[in-house]
């Protein structure tokens, strides 16, 4: 079956195009390299931080925040290969200045890094 076609070959044609809301963003990715962030329009003419690439981490250690210095990507629950690209990600562990922590937010929505340090 040829997708988007008429039983006699003809072609479908949209009625009306995309509307703002209904087109596709590009992928966000978080790599780990110097901090790099990015502005975005949104529904309703409001702007959102997304970030591209961070090496800081807001770490949460015994209830107080501090900013840490991301070394590496140990694990991704979400798919190993990620790990090995060095992505943050939600619930991925990385290792700090401070030891191995996990993020806790997503940072291609937010535009900053969580944190909190696992028990050592």
């Amino acid at each position: 079956m040829n997708k988007g076609r008429k039983i006699s070959g003809g072609k479908y044609h949209a009625n009306r195009k995309k509307r703002f809301y209904e087109r596709k963003n590009q992928e966000r990715v978080v790599h780990l390299k110097e901090t790099k962030r990015k502005s975005l329009r949104v529904k309703g003419g409001n702007t959102k931080t997304i970030m591209l690439s961070s090496n800081q981490v807001n770490l949460v250690v015994n209830g107080k925040t501090k900013k840490s210095i991301i070394k590496n990507v140990v694990e991704t629950p979400q798919n190993t290969f990620l790990a090995r690209q060095n992505r943050l990600m939600k619930g991925a562990i990385i290792m700090t200045s401070e030891g191995k922590a996990k993020i806790t937010n997503r940072p291609s929505q937010e535009g900053h890094i969580n944190a909190v340090l696992l028990e050592k």
